[in-house]
């Protein structure tokens, strides 16, 4: 996923059914506590954990991207296919680009979540 020791990752969306395995192994590699929802500050990453039935997809993006620096990468985590609250891709890939993201990847992060890498468009210059 990228993270490096030092950088700072606010999770957003964590429930009982979020995967505590990879929580442990980000923190092992970050040395630093993930930070709850309610932060003042700027984070180097967002782990967005996100279930059908959530809320609204688009706007839930944009409040992750609040304190995300400019470079960090926001990872959207949703339940795999047959899972209890499944995303459909397709509903993944409408609302990316409706806040400025762009995805890069979707892996397979744990056994039961995917992870979508989403950054900030690069700007084109004319």
């Amino acid at each position: 996923m990228g993270f490096q020791e030092g950088d700072l990752v606010l999770e957003i969306g964590r429930d009982n059914d979020c995967d505590q395995s990879l929580r442990d192994a980000i923190t092992e590699i970050t040395k630093t506590a993930l930070i709850e929802e309610e932060t003042t500050e700027v984070v180097d990453a967002v782990l967005l954990w996100w279930r059908d039935g959530d809320g609204d997809l688009v706007d839930d993006l944009v409040d992750a991207l609040t304190y995300l620096s400019e470079t960090g990468p926001l990872w959207l985590l949703t339940p795999k296919i047959g899972r209890d609250g499944h995303v459909d891709p397709s509903d993944i890939k409408d609302a990316i680009p409706n806040v400025g993201l762009s995805q890069t990847s979707t892996i397979s992060i744990a056994a039961d979540w995917s992870a979508t890498r989403c950054v900030a468009r690069k700007s084109v210059k004319r």
